[in-house]
């Protein structure tokens, strides 16, 4: 992983509990696969233990470590530093996407509670005239609170999935896309599996949580942001390239729909983007994910996971190859 990242993946009861169970063959982070010291360690590594900015292990360094049966990732996607011939050699795979799907759902939760209440507009106007709001401060066409909202849930990912668990909480009808979620689970998740323009034409929160892959990239296009009905609250805490910003870029200017962002496309917007100064747009500069200290959230998971593999038990949160192609 990067240089600088160890203690916070891994504070004190992380490390000494990933110290108890396995044999370290270096003492800190290797961030060049080609140094001496890692092709001492790759020579006899069993488990490779990953995080962001982990080198590419493909095919060459595979060849390296003879080794090697597991690769333990305490990040989210495996996908842009693991070669699938990883899988094709038996090597066992786990990521901490789960742990990183934690924040992600708390911030949407979040984003979703404030937004229906139009705390960032309103806000706007207080600090600007530092007095109470009157009926004006909103139009006829935008509803304000949680009470018996409809929220269009996009995509059963693992945040997602967490999604749907935390709104639970509020008197709402959770709809939800997701192609590959039948009848029996979407009634196990209790949620109702529409079509996604069912679910933007008849949601009052719109939440993504879809993979950025070729088949997702613009799937909130012109056209189904133009079924959104006025007042629409537009969430996306996944990535900027599945919605056509200029479209929804329209849609914000004129106020006809809000949003919170935490990504966007490009990321960041132009310094003269129209989305930068919007009363009814909150950006945030992509940290719905793991910051700080819910960093060593990815840390303990990875190292439960090193347990299962050391006790022989399959992991808790396995990375198929069949999946890759529709995974994060």
């Amino acid at each position: 992983m990067s240089p600088g990242l160890l203690d916070d993946v891994f504070p004190p009861p992380a490390r000494a509990r990933l110290e108890e169970s396995a044999d370290l063959l270096t003492a800190a982070v290797i961030s060049d696969f080609a140094s001496p010291e890692a092709s001492a360690a790759l020579a006899t590594a069993e488990v490779l233990l990953t995080g962001w900015g982990c080198p590419t292990v493909d095919t060459a360094l595979l060849d390296r470590a003879p080794a090697l049966r597991a690769v333990i990732h305490a990040a989210g996607t495996v996908k842009t530093f693991l070669s699938p011939t990883a899988f094709d050699r038996g090597i066992v795979v786990s990521s901490a996407a789960a742990a990183n799907a934690v924040p992600v759902a708390e911030y949407t939760l979040a984003a979703i509670i404030m937004g229906a209440k139009r705390v960032f507009p309103l806000a706007g106007l207080f600090r600007a005239r530092r007095t109470h709001r009157t009926g004006a401060d909103l139009d006829g066409q935008h509803w304000l609170g949680t009470h018996g909202l409809t929220i269009g849930v996009v995509g059963a990912s693992r945040i997602g999935r967490r999604v749907i668990e935390l709104l639970r909480i509020l008197d709402a009808e959770v709809l939800l896309y997701d192609p590959y979620v039948g009848a029996d689970e979407a009634e196990t998740l209790g949620v109702t599996p529409v079509d996604l323009d069912t679910l933007v034409a008849t949601s009052d929160v719109v939440t993504v949580h879809a993979p950025d892959t070729p088949e997702t990239r613009g799937l909130i296009d012109a056209r189904r942001l133009g079924l959104m009905r006025p007042g629409t609250l537009f969430v996306n805490t996944s990535r900027g390239p599945l919605v056509d910003t200029e479209a929804l870029t329209g849609h914000l200017v004129s106020g006809r729909i809000d949003a919170v962002l935490d990504v966007t496309s490009p990321e960041p917007l132009p310094k003269g983007h129209p989305l930068w100064d919007l009363p009814n747009v909150f950006l945030t500069p992509h940290l719905a994910g793991a910051q700080g200290n819910e960093v060593g959230r990815l840390g303990m998971l990875a190292v439960d996971e090193l347990v299962r593999y050391a006790q022989g038990t399959p992991f808790a949160h396995p990375v198929h190859r069949a999946d890759l192609g529709r995974i994060a």
